[in-house]
C-alpha cells in the first residue's frame, strides 16, 4: 500500500506539474516525463492492496488513475506527431482524472475517520503530489539543458518557484494535521500521537520532517538562488539530492500515514 501511494502520487504529479512546463522544453522532453510518470502509475496497479477497490471511493480511485494512466499513454504516443487538435483534450482528461484519483484515494484512506481528518488527508494527498511532482520535473528539466543549452534559464527558475511553492503548501499541511491530531485527542482513544512521536517509535515521524521537509525547504531555497545567476549545472545538481529527499520524506509520509492514520 505505501509502494502504491507512493507511485501513484509520483505519476500523477509528473501529470499535472507537465502543464506549467514550456513548450521549449521541446517534444523529447515531453515524451520522457509521460513516458515515466506512465511506468510509475503501471508499476503502482502491481503493488495495490486488494482490499484498495473494496470501498465506493477505492473503486472510483482505481478508475480514475486507470484513466488517468489511459489518457498520459496516448499523449506519450502522439506527442509531437500526429494529433494535435485534440491533444489539450488529453491533457486535461489526464489531469482531471489525476486530481479525482488522488481526492478518492484518500477519501477511501480516511473513510472512518472524521470529516476534517477526511479534508487534511485529501489536502495530504494533493500537496504529496504537487511536491513529488514538482521536485521530479525540475530535476528532469535542469538536466534538460544538456540536452538543449540554449533553453532560457527562465524556464527553470519557473519549475523552481512551483516547486518552492509545493514544499510551502506541504508544510502547512502536514502542520495542521499534527496539530489536529494532537489538540482532538481524548482519554480511551489509543496512544496519543504526542506520546508517539516522542517515543523511539517516533524517529520515523521526525525523518519524515526532517528529510521531508526541512531538507527540501533549504535544498529548493538554494535552487532558487543559482537558477536566479542562471547557473543550471549546479542548480541541476541540488536538485538531485533535493528529489532524493522529497522522496524519502513522503514514503515515510506514506507509513505514518497507515501505522498512526494521521496524514502527515
Amino acid at each position: 500500500m505505501i509502494l502504491f501511494l507512493f507511485l501513484s502520487h509520483l505519476g500523477v504529479g509528473i501529470i499535472v506539474t507537465l502543464v506549467l512546463v514550456s513548450r521549449e522544453a521541446g517534444v523529447k522532453f515531453f515524451r520522457f516525463n509521460a513516458g515515466l510518470a506512465a511506468i510509475l502509475i503501471g508499476v503502482a496497479f502491481v503493488f495495490r492492496a486488494p482490499e484498495t477497490g473494496v470501498t465506493q471511493a477505492g473503486k472510483v480511485a482505481l478508475a480514475a488513475l486507470a484513466i488517468a494512466e489511459a489518457a498520459i499513454v496516448v499523449y506519450w504516443a502522439t506527442v509531437g506527431r500526429i494529433l494535435a487538435s485534440i491533444r489539450p483534450a488529453i491533457v486535461a482528461t489526464g489531469v482531471g482524472a489525476s486530481v479525482v484519483a488522488l481526492v478518492a484515494q484518500a477519501l477511501a484512506v480516511a473513510s472512518d475517520r472524521a470529516v476534517t481528518v477526511q479534508a487534511l488527508t485529501v489536502a495530504s494527498f494533493l500537496s504529496s503530489a504537487a511536491l513529488l511532482g514538482g521536485a521530479c520535473t525540475a530535476m528532469i528539466l535542469g538536466h534538460w539543458y544538456l540536452v538543449i543549452p540554449s533553453l532560457q534559464a527562465s524556464h527553470l527558475q519557473s519549475i523552481v518557484k512551483v516547486h518552492i511553492a509545493s514544499m510551502l503548501v506541504r508544510v502547512v499541511v502536514v502542520a495542521a494535521a499534527v496539530f489536529l491530531a494532537i489538540a482532538t485527542w481524548q482519554p480511551g482513544l489509543g496512544p496519543s500521537f504526542w506520546r508517539y512521536i516522542t517515543s523511539l517509535a517516533g524517529v520515523f515521524f521526525w525523518q519524515r520532517v526532517l528529510f521531508g521537509l526541512f531538507g527540501p525547504a533549504l535544498l529548493s531555497y538554494l535552487t532558487w538562488e543559482t537558477a536566479k545567476i542562471r547557473s543550471t549545472q549546479s542548480a541541476t545538481g541540488i536538485l538531485y539530492v533535493d528529489f532524493f529527499t522529497v522522496v524519502v520524506g513522503e514514503v515515510l509520509a506514506k507509513y505514518l500515514l497507515l501505522a498512526t492514520r494521521v496524514p502527515v
